[in-house]
């Protein structure tokens, strides 16, 4: 089931929020003053417009389309994304979600316009009725964010700024920071606090990540950790790195929870091109646009679930950093435990992987979907069938007649994927919850989330699960991670590593039914029978 919302608060609602300065909309809208010319987050510290000189917009790149520029006082532009486009599911959010993935920079408008169906023409038509602003304006709006972001969080040439960035000239960025900001990058630069900037080592790129907190990065780290696949991720209780492909080639990233509690990015590419896309993965891949006010607000209505939203504040459902890579690993995590699965996938990165040394240390990618395709049967173990099913995905992924993206339509997402072999309606929910950010999935088929739910006093069978829950949507995605962490055999997930490491080790996790409760998250039948193993 997708989401719809209303894109936004009506007027009055907006009026009120700039007038108390609520920091929790920054991102969500921009406010533009006829007066000045200039569009200001809803927390601008400046004093408050009358009504009569206010115009609201979708996204800054409407206000830009409209004559407005960037307030040099609360940057706007350094505001968290709008959780809007993961809340929404019609084309304008996914094309919000495409553009930021860098699809316009790297396949032009055209590009874009076929991933959503329609004609370039039509497309920009819509966008520009809906945001106020087409795909190309849209496009340019996120390259000033990110190159806003490097300028005043790295000490990289105006150069590197303007390629990371996306941008195919010096000329063309120079010329796009001064209509946006109202100052060349030189003077957009200069205004950085004496603290902004981290020092990175060479060929590095070390920038924070902007959030709207509160945030749950025990959760957070803690789940990477525990689904780390050897070889090519690994984690700990402040840190997540992997390397990843990308457009311009492999990348290697790590996200920490700074000293100051910022969450901060450390990167290498093989293409400064791919930062951009780069940031817009990451963000997802830890849901940073998350509304976590909103979110548990309307879960702790509940009295059921109060006690664990009060508990886990900014609880947040991990995203994908490759969407094709997603599918694959949840098929290979079907009906095994966490542990298997990262054995499974350990192996198969060993044997298949492609090594790169565009980290700090030699890592190895996950295998293309190509080379699994021709070789998975070769080292893939477990059920014929199931090894089956996972080849044949990866054949479709490689020769493009299964196409996964965080554009896609939820509906026609699942329906695709229910339409293949070994792909039943966990997986397909799962890849949704994951690479769309669906924030409204439940996966009643889930053992682990049940138990959880049972945790919580909560109905566990199939059916009562699925109807209790039918309470909390638009935010039932959510409400899995709290049925999650409250699952006795995923409390290591939230435990420092160390005692993590000695309880999976621990002889009584291996024996009777301890290894019936190590059924997680990537272990959940196909079918709507209980999990046998």
């Amino acid at each position: 089931m997708t989401t719809t919302v209303a894109p936004l608060p009506g007027f009055a609602e907006r009026y009120r929020v700039i007038q108390s300065r609520d920091r929790r909309f920054d991102g969500q809208f921009v406010t533009a003053v006829r007066s000045t010319r200039i569009y200001c987050r809803p927390s601008c510290p400046a004093r408050t417009p009358k009504e009569e000189n206010v115009t609201f917009y979708a996204t800054s790149a409407a206000a830009h389309e409209a004559g407005y520029r960037a307030c040099k006082r609360c940057l706007p532009e350094a505001a968290p994304g709008s959780p809007l486009w993961d809340v929404r599911s019609d084309v304008a959010a996914r094309a919000m979600r495409l553009i930021a993935d860098g699809v316009v920079d790297r396949e032009g408008v055209p590009g874009l316009a076929r991933r959503l169906g329609y004609s370039s023409r039509h497309l920009t038509r819509l966008l520009t009725a809906e945001l106020g602003a087409g795909p190309l304006a849209l496009a340019r709006a996120h390259r000033a964010h990110t190159a806003r972001a490097l300028l005043v969080g790295t000490d990289l040439s105006s150069a590197d700024v303007a390629f990371s960035a996306g941008f195919s000239s010096i000329r063309q960025f120079t010329d796009t920071i001064g209509e946006v900001f109202g100052m060349p990058p030189r003077d957009l630069r200069a205004r950085r606090s004496p603290d902004s900037g981290v020092e990175a080592s060479a060929g590095e790129i070390d920038l924070a990540l902007p959030v709207r907190g509160p945030i749950d990065t025990t959760g957070l780290f803690g789940w990477m950790r525990a689904h780390a696949i050897p070889g090519v991720e690994d984690g700990d209780d402040r840190s997540f790195a992997r390397v990843v492909r990308l457009a311009g080639g492999p990348a290697w990233f790590e996200v920490r929870l700074a000293d100051d509690g910022r969450l901060r990015l450390r990167a290498r590419l093989t293409a400064l091109a791919d930062l951009g896309t780069l940031i817009s993965r990451v963000r997802r891949l830890f849901d940073l646009d998350a509304d976590p006010i909103a979110i548990d607000e309307a879960l702790a209505r509940h009295p059921e679930l109060a006690p664990a939203v009060a508990a886990i504040p900014g609880v947040r459902v991990p995203g994908a950093i490759d969407a094709g890579e997603m599918l694959l690993r949840a098929m290979i995590g079907q009906q095994i435990s966490v542990a298997s699965a990262r054995t499974m996938q350990g192996r198969l990165t060993a044997e298949l992987g492609e090594p790169t040394a565009v980290g700090p240390e030699p890592r190895m990618l996950f295998p293309s979907a190509a080379v699994i395709a021709e070789r998975g049967l070769e080292v893939l173990r477990g059920p014929a069938a199931r090894m089956r099913a996972i080849v044949e995905a990866a054949g479709a992924l490689a020769d493009g007649s299964l196409e996964l993206s965080a554009g896609d339509d939820g509906r026609e997402q699942r329906e695709r994927l229910l339409a293949m072999r070994g792909i039943g309606p966990w997986t397909a929910d799962y890849v949704r919850m994951r690479v769309l950010g669906d924030p409204d999935v439940l996966l009643p088929g889930d053992v682990a989330a049940r138990a959880g739910a049972a945790a919580l006093g909560l109905p566990s069978d199939p059916a009562g699960f699925t109807a209790w829950s039918e309470r909390l949507a638009p935010w039932r995605s959510y409400a899995m991670a709290h049925y999650w962490y409250a699952a006795p055999v995923t409390q290591a997930w939230r435990a420092p590593a160390e005692t993590a490491a000695a309880v999976a080790a621990s002889p009584t996790r291996r024996r009777g039914a301890s290894v019936r409760a190590d059924v997680l998250l990537t272990s959940t039948p196909e079918t709507e029978s209980e999990n046998p193993a």
